[in-house]
């Protein structure tokens, strides 16, 4: 992964960053499809960067969380495309039952396959982890009636604000889990 210390590298992100709001501000359709603002941001990190998803997924949280103007910038985009912008799910809505039974089908078992995935590689707290902010994300959207993916950004960009404190009280309740678990199967 390409070092954030490196003055260059990092100036060379945030003006990547800084450049893909203009444009997506001035012309939202370059994200096609109905995509997602802050993934066309991350795979023009990317792409431009020649580095992994992964990896431009790191250090567009880094530089947002070191950059609080950019960090601000990146969520109004998020917001104006997601929220102001459209109306999502018309397309779920307008499909047959069968349809949508199969498209939900289809993403209950590529979630599961992916959770087990990740505990087998990473372990048990990367996916607690992701199903605690999940979870989080989950509650912002429904309670704010917004879509899921903004709700998403909008935690995460709360998150980097609050970085240390957030990062605790997500690692807390791990511990907590994990030991109630482990109390739970020795009685």
């Amino acid at each position: 992964m390409m070092d954030l210390n490196d003055n260059g590298g990092r100036i060379e992100i945030e003006r990547i960053i800084k450049n893909e709001i203009r444009i997506i501000n001035e012309n939202p359709s370059v994200i096609k499809a109905n995509g997602c603002a802050a993934c066309h941001v991350l795979f023009t990190v990317a792409n431009k960067m020649k580095i992994s998803e992964q990896d431009a997924a790191d250090l567009l949280s880094e530089v947002l969380l070191e950059n609080n103007p950019l960090n601000d910038q990146f969520i109004e985009l998020v917001e104006n495309v997601h929220m102001k912008q459209r109306m999502m799910g018309v397309t779920f809505v307008l499909k047959s039952r069968d349809a949508k039974d199969k498209y939900i089908n289809s993403q209950f078992k590529n979630t599961l396959n992916e959770l087990l995935g990740d505990a087998s590689y990473y372990g048990s707290e990367i996916v607690l982890r992701k199903l605690i902010i999940s979870q989080i994300a989950l509650e912002l959207a429904q309670n704010l009636g917004i879509d899921y993916h903004a709700a998403t950004e909008e935690l995460y960009y709360y998150m980097r604000k609050k970085d240390t404190e957030t990062h605790n009280e997500v690692m807390r309740l791990i511990k907590s889990v994990i030991d109630k678990t482990g109390k739970n199967r020795r009685t």
